[in-house]
């Protein structure tokens, strides 16, 4: 679900990557499909390697997102500029364990902007069927 999407700090936004580069690679935007160079030097994180601390462990983001499109239905969350005390008792109601210490309201704010982004340009498509399941039946089979 979020193979290959990436988030470059210091960039508005989510991207694609298109192409190596020599110095770097060239990454498309999912919003406006605008084409630019993100060089060795960004700090350049993929979707799927992110995870939100909890008291207990951490939680990937591709499971809160799935969260989120539960509870909501599938359609766009918190499109009116909510005050941070709404913001926080959104994420609550997702991920009730999240460390209040570790995870900021600018932190819950991104998840839910990548959510409704990724939610409008139909990128939030669950997997079919569990690939560790197959995996670990196909090893079994053998």
């Amino acid at each position: 679900m979020l193979k290959g999407i990436l988030a470059i700090s210091g960039e508005p936004g989510l991207y694609k990557m298109v192409s190596q580069a020599k110095n770097g690679i060239i990454v498309e935007s999912i919003e406006t499909q605008k084409r630019i160079p993100a060089y060795a030097t960004n700090k350049i994180s993929s979707l799927e390697d992110i995870a939100i601390f909890t008291e207990d462990d951490e939680v990937p983001l591709k499971d809160i997102f799935l969260n989120i499109k539960t509870k909501s239905n599938g359609t766009e969350i918190l499109t009116q500029k909510p005050s941070n005390q709404e913001i926080k008792s959104y994420f609550k109601e997702i991920l009730p364990n999240y460390d209040e210490d570790r995870v900021y309201v600018s932190d819950m704010k991104k998840v839910f902007k990548w959510y409704n982004l990724l939610q409008s340009k139909d990128l939030l498509v669950e997997p079919i069927g569990d690939s560790t399941e197959e995996n670990k039946d196909a090893k079994e089979d053998k």
